[in-house]
């Protein structure tokens, strides 16, 4: 349970430091109560875990040795896919992540422009902005990928964890942060990660 929990606590808080999510966290922070902000990303994230979680239970009914590859295949794409991203960053528009994120929070205010700002409406704006941003996402897939071949009690106290360090860090000081860090930075660590625990699964089967 303690390998499923450190596992899970540094892949979530690595891969989310300059994702979709913490961009919106950032970015409504600063336009709304951060508490109300940072329970409305979090409530998002966790049930995310929990049901990502119980996904991979259920990849527990086929054979062990399908699910131990299918996790070292997903991190080793995820690994190979960031490092490629970090390596072309210098030709590509930087920023996407915060960019789609901005639109993202635009287009939800806009909509939701003459409803009252109350925290019910704060926290449910924000739910629903994360909760639709992380599905699919790569954090979902990898806690999908380590709750099937891990402790999932561990896993999802690990990935909620570090969903909330991450949330935490948005809501307070997301955009200094990204300013000093770059977004290539965070992309090749993320990807140097994935491809760790992808070896280390690999050592493992």
């Amino acid at each position: 349970m303690l390998t499923a929990f450190t596992a899970s606590l540094l892949l979530i808080t690595v891969s989310e430091l300059g994702d979709k999510t913490f961009f919106i966290a950032a970015i409504l922070a600063m336009r709304h109560r951060r508490r109300w902000v940072f329970a409305g990303a979090i409530a998002a994230l966790a049930l995310m875990t929990i049901l990502s979680a119980l996904i991979g239970q259920a990849a527990t009914l086929l054979p062990q040795s399908v699910v131990k590859w299918a996790e070292v295949s997903l991190f080793a794409l995820f690994g190979v896919k960031l490092l490629r991203q970090s390596s072309q960053m210098s030709a590509i528009a930087k920023g996407a992540e915060e960019k789609e994120a901005a639109e993202a929070v635009a287009r939800a205010e806009q909509a939701e422009s003459k409803q009252q700002e109350t925290p019910l409406a704060i926290i449910t704006e924000v739910f629903g902005l994360t909760f639709i941003a992380e599905w699919g996402d790569r954090t979902q897939i990898a806690t999908i990928a380590l709750a099937a071949a891990n402790h999932p009690a561990g896993v999802v106290l690990g990935a909620v964890l570090g969903h909330a360090v991450c949330a935490a860090i948005a809501t307070n000081c997301g955009r200094w942060l990204c300013r000093r860090i770059s977004e290539r930075t965070l992309t090749a660590l993320g990807g140097g990660l994935f491809l760790l625990f992808a070896v280390l699964a690999l050592i493992s089967a």
